[in-house]
């Protein structure tokens, strides 16, 4: 069965400072039409960073969009005409000022994709030095390190919810159990 839409139109209704709204009229496989309104995202990174003591560095910051506080793994968006892994070793840095002597790819998820075509590139970072934040202008967070299996708990009682965090949590595991392959970068 072919369950591809063919796009038939395409409208820009929204042009922001990092993302695009778009709305397509689509053809169906069974030949009607509808429409799909869907955010165009330049793709983020999310990064694993475990001290030399085990802990895993984590952030506390406000979402506006979800008014509230998160605990969650270090990420961010990939600038224009930077790759992935560069986009890692600057968010890392620049959010809690570790830099890794050591790094490997997970793997990349696609978090969003009833609305958008966001996608996620994991890295886990080891053999931290500590050095200086360099965080953005308007941007305010708090750094914290934690017992990895207690960080692992946090995603099952709920203290870490955000569906980033916990796949990357979900994917350590299973890298560090020999369970998953990464690639050494």
């Amino acid at each position: 069965m072919d369950l591809v839409e063919k796009q038939l139109s395409s409208e820009l209704v929204y042009q922001g400072g990092f993302i695009n709204v778009r709305k397509d009229r689509v053809a169906l496989p069974d030949g009607n039409e509808s429409s799909r309104e869907y955010i165009l995202h330049p793709g983020a990174v999310a990064v694993l960073a475990i001290t030399p003591e085990g802990e895993l560095v984590l952030e506390r910051q406000y979402r506006y969009p979800a008014g509230r506080e998160f605990i969650e793994i270090p990420a961010g968006k990939i600038d224009p005409d930077e790759e992935p892994e560069q986009t890692a070793r600057r968010e890392l840095l620049e959010e809690t000022g570790y830099r890794a002597g050591r790094w490997t790819y997970l793997g990349t998820a696609h978090p969003c994709i009833g609305y958008s075509n966001e996608k996620i590139s994991y890295y886990l970072a080891q053999e931290l030095m500590l050095s200086e934040r360099q965080l953005d202008a308007g941007e305010f967070l708090e750094v914290l390190t934690v017992p990895l299996e207690a960080a692992m708990n946090m995603a099952l009682t709920g203290d870490i919810c955000d569906s980033k965090s916990i796949v990357g949590l979900h994917w350590l595991a299973a890298y560090l159990g020999g369970r998953m392959r990464g690639v050494e970068i």
